[in-house]
């Protein structure tokens, strides 16, 4: 099968499979470190997997001994926004915005992860600190290694956790155990990140999770692509919305997605003991044409 995103990147490899789109981190001799490359090359290929409608499930893992170690210091060492280099010429209020516009930027990369038309899972080894924690909290289920650990490590560079952290986090584990690691920038544990909910399960070690990983992906593969999709839009949106505006969601979301074909392929496959054949998303059209 054909993936449906060019190859050549500089940070990721990408692989598509019976339905599931493997993104792979691909600079273990930096940790996988966030570069410039990384924030243009995320969203482009999550978006464009997106818009194919082939993937039905995408599994986000890094290559090496460590899952992330965020943003790459040379980042700042570059960036005439902050740090040593930053520009302090012209006028105060467009240096601030042109902060305020690159960090929005920088939060759309790990927003199209929950954009996306299909559940990311993220497969986690080693360190995941930092930008790390921002792109995984974006993530719809979280699997680790037993030695894998978390930072909220912005804390220790001098600055506040701006891109997405601090506003997924809380969503996922008690709003004082985020504030306790955020406010203090240290090591959590896979078991700690266990017991509080924010990573599915822990596995000894990288073999094992990648095959717990691939299984539940190729399990959610096998469903429904509308269905799937349709819980995944109304978990987000009841994430942020009332229960009552929840309900009310779903109600519209099923009133006009519902699609009895599936149900009746869902029920004829079960009854016949084979695989139910699911149509893919249809592509999302470039244009109007």
């Amino acid at each position: 099968m054909c993936d449906p995103v060019r190859m050549g990147y500089e940070c990721f490899d990408v692989e598509l499979t019976d339905k599931i789109a493997h993104v792979k981190m691909i600079r273990p001799d930096r940790s996988n470190s966030m570069i410039p490359s990384f924030w243009r090359e995320l969203p482009e290929i999550v978006d464009e997997i997106s818009a194919a409608g082939t993937a039905r499930v995408m599994v986000l893992s890094g290559e090496g001994r460590h899952f992330c170690s965020g943003m790459d210091l040379e980042v700042f060492a570059n960036d005439d926004n902050v740090g040593p280099n930053a520009d302090k010429s012209g006028h105060r209020s467009r240096r601030n915005e042109r902060f305020r516009s690159t960090a929005m930027k920088l939060q759309d990369t790990f927003t199209c992860l929950e954009r996306a038309r299909m559940p990311v899972i993220a497969a986690i080894q080693g360190a995941c600190v930092g930008g790390g924690i921002d792109m995984i909290s974006a993530c719809d289920m979280r699997y680790a290694t037993s030695n894998a650990f978390f930072s909220i490590a912005e804390v220790n560079i001098g600055m506040t956790a701006d891109v997405g952290t601090l506003q997924r986090m809380p969503k996922l584990v008690a709003e004082g155990v985020v504030r306790e690691l955020a406010y203090t920038g240290r090591r959590w544990s896979a078991d700690e990140a266990l017991t509080h909910g924010f990573v599915n399960a822990v596995y000894d070690d990288e073999e094992l999770m990648m095959e717990a990983v691939m299984t539940t992906a190729a399990e959610i593969a096998s469903k429904s692509p509308m269905a799937v999709w349709g819980t995944k839009q109304t978990m987000h949106y009841t994430r942020d919305h009332s229960v009552n505006d929840g309900l009310e969601f779903i109600a519209n979301w099923n009133a006009a997605m519902f699609d009895t074909d599936d149900m009746g392929e869902a029920f004829t496959a079960q009854m016949e003991k084979r695989p139910a054949d699911f149509p893919d998303l249809f592509p999302l059209s470039d244009g109007l044409g």
